[in-house]
C-alpha cells in the first residue's frame, strides 16, 4: 500500500537550492508579520514543526492572526478561502 503521509509526493517540491542547504538562519525563525500583510508559503524541508499542507506550497495569503508561535493565513483555494496555520520558517514576506 502506498504511503499517504504529510510529506508524500514532495521529493521535488520541497527540494532546496544548493546555496540554501544547511541550517535555517535565526532571522528566518524569529521574523514577525503584521496582520494584513501578504506572505508567501515556501515550506522549509529541514524544519518539520509547523509545516502547512503540501498543496499550499507556493501560494500567497494574507496574515489574519497569530496562534502561539505560528501565524494564520487566509489563502484562496478555488472559490473558497482557507485558513492555513504555519510557523514563520515556512513563510516569506511579499514585496508590494
Amino acid at each position: 500500500v502506498k504511503s499517504k503521509g504529510k510529506r508524500a509526493k514532495t521529493r521535488n517540491k520541497y527540494r532546496k537550492n544548493v546555496r540554501e542547504k544547511g541550517k535555517t538562519s535565526i532571522s528566518k525563525i524569529i521574523q514577525d508579520f503584521e496582520i494584513g500583510t501578504k506572505a508567501r508559503i515556501k515550506v522549509d524541508p529541514s524544519v518539520h514543526d509547523g509545516q502547512p499542507h503540501r498543496k499550499f506550497h507556493g501560494r500567497t495569503g494574507i496574515i489574519v492572526g497569530k496562534q502561539g508561535k505560528a501565524f494564520m493565513l487566509k489563502v484562496k483555494d478555488g472559490n473558497n478561502s482557507k485558513k492555513v496555520i504555519s510557523r514563520p520558517e515556512h513563510l516569506e514576506k511579499v514585496k508590494e
